[in-house]
């Protein structure tokens, strides 16, 4: 038996594929989860994690949100597709209650606002699908942090189509583009 057969052969083998494009976190979270007990896999874009599903399945994956090339998303049901028990873990700068909904119904097991770190991740891995809780502000949200969620939906709904978002909004396409440019930010209160 070779080496890569007899580690996809280990079903409690708690084989850990990171995916994020910021290297040095990326580095930084890889030792970290190895000293706890992960055998760690990095990718650095959605296309090389592909190939890595491929080569090694994972039982467990932390997958950034925003990438250059395809979204973060895309990775976690392709994950999903082909290891139903995966858990999964969706990191983001730019956490919205949208694509934390998104996240979850594709099949991720928690989202976490960055910057997270491994114990925060490690715990996540411990909640039970479906009951993931989104890492969100849980006190009162300003107007415009209201507003710029309910853009994300409509933007997420017409499939990140800003044309199309605006007709269903029933605004002009560059109104939209630029409320969507202003993300409110959590620690102000908006």
């Amino acid at each position: 038996m070779t080496l890569p057969e007899l580690e996809n052969s280990l079903p409690r083998a708690r084989k850990l594929l990171l995916v994020d494009d910021d290297v040095t976190y990326c580095r930084v979270l890889a030792q970290a989860l190895s000293r706890r007990g992960f055998a760690v896999s990095v990718a650095n874009d959605v296309n090389e994690a592909i190939q890595m599903i491929a080569q090694n399945l994972p039982t467990h994956a932390v997958i950034d949100l925003k990438m250059p090339g395809p979204s973060g998303l895309t990775l976690v049901a392709y994950l999903k597709e082909r290891n139903f028990d995966a858990r999964i873990v969706v990191l983001t700068g730019y956490s919205s209650i949208a694509t934390a909904v998104e996240a979850v119904k594709l099949g991720a097991t928690y989202y976490l606002a960055k910057p997270a770190d491994a114990d925060e991740i490690v715990a996540a891995f411990d909640h039970q699908p479906g009951i993931a809780e989104a890492a969100v502000i849980t006190k009162r949200m300003s107007v415009d942090r209201l507003e710029w969620e309910h853009l994300q939906k409509a933007l997420a709904d017409c499939g990140g189509n800003i044309s199309a978002a605006a007709r269903t909004l029933n605004m002009h396409r560059r109104t939209l583009q630029r409320k969507l440019q202003k993300h409110p930010n959590p620690e102000r209160g908006d």
